[in-house]
């Protein structure tokens, strides 16, 4: 089945999680149709759903941990509630946070959660399901996602960005996703030599000019009330917050020219100025380039963990 051929994207909301316990949607009717699995582990939460082959969400669960946990117990258990699927699926996408050994199918390390530091993610998910668990890094599970069910399809080459809170990128390159052993997001790219520190230990990441809390914290020290996107329409550090974006953007077109860029979350907050800033930062420092496509930047209107779960039955579709 070819990308082209995929029904409209249709996502049924979960109902709204409580702080300690997991939710779950209703269970989707009796079908002969496969039904594919995702589940997205990141620092606090694990979400998990199960979706049809157009990318239509049938049923959603979802479950807390405690968010800076140095207890694996805490996150076994957590998975254990979220992935109850009301009915077995082909296989299950993981998409988790941090550095990840995606063949050996574990959680290399996240900086703010010591459990899951070694964490064997596909182990325990299989013990649980029973089935095929594929993991890989969140921001390229999230490029599946577009691949498969978005603004991605038909195209061969394009970036997938995670803005907001947290910053990545997943890139498709010639068809595959980029995932060498040992790469990350993007996030933690050097920007500034001499920058602000990172949670990583290092100095001058992107993460530490391209976030919400640079931009809190920026807005703060010049005494702005105004702390969000949104709030900050029209002020002159939304666009210099739209051209720390950009930095990142544009070492990735100079480096693999994916012309298109799909930004998630909190891009979608600023408007049409905020993207057509990025758009002609990443345009301006590649207008040398007349060998590829001009930088497009798109942006996703929908809720950011929407196209993470996506990604997650992407991720399975690509390894069937």
């Amino acid at each position: 089945m070819s990308s082209g051929e995929r029904p409209a994207l249709r996502l049924v909301p979960a109902p709204a999680a409580e702080p300690s316990a997991p939710v779950h949607s209703a269970a989707p009717a009796q079908n002969t149709a496969p039904v594919l699995g995702a589940v997205e582990l990141v620092p606090g939460r694990v979400r998990a759903a199960l979706l049809d082959l157009s990318g239509t969400v049938l049923w959603q669960a979802e479950a807390t941990y405690p968010h800076g946990t140095a207890d694996p117990g805490e996150i076994d258990a957590a998975l254990a509630s979220a992935v109850r699927f009301p009915s077995p699926p082909a296989g299950v996408g993981i998409a988790a946070a941090g550095l990840v050994d995606a063949p050996a199918g574990v959680i290399i390390e996240v900086n703010e959660v010591p459990a899951l530091h070694g964490y064997p993610v596909a182990d325990v998910v299989t013990r649980l399901v029973g089935v095929p668990v594929h993991v890989e890094h969140r921001a390229r599970v999230q490029v599946l996602g577009d691949r498969w069910f978005g603004p991605g399809r038909g195209r061969t080459t394009f970036a997938s960005v995670s803005t907001g809170e947290v910053l990545g990128v997943g890139i498709l390159y010639d068809g595959e996703v980029l995932a060498p052993p040992g790469g990350r997001s993007g996030a933690h790219m050097t920007v500034a030599a001499s920058g602000l520190p990172c949670t990583c230990g290092a100095r001058g990441c992107w993460k530490t000019v391209a976030t919400t809390s640079w931009l809190r914290a920026e807005a703060e020290r010049r005494g702005l009330a105004a702390r969000s996107v949104r709030e900050l329409a029209g002020d002159p550090l939304l666009d210099e917050y739209a051209g720390n974006i950009a930095l990142g953007l544009v070492n990735i077109q100079q480096l693999f020219a994916p012309g298109l860029f799909i930004l998630h979350g909190e891009a979608s907050e600023g408007g049409e100025a905020f993207r057509a800033r990025i758009e002609h930062r990443l345009r301006e420092d590649s207008s040398w380039a007349t060998g590829s496509e001009p930088p497009q930047v798109l942006v996703n209107t929908g809720p950011a963990d929407d196209i993470v779960l996506l990604g997650g039955a992407g991720l399975v579709l690509s390894r069937h």
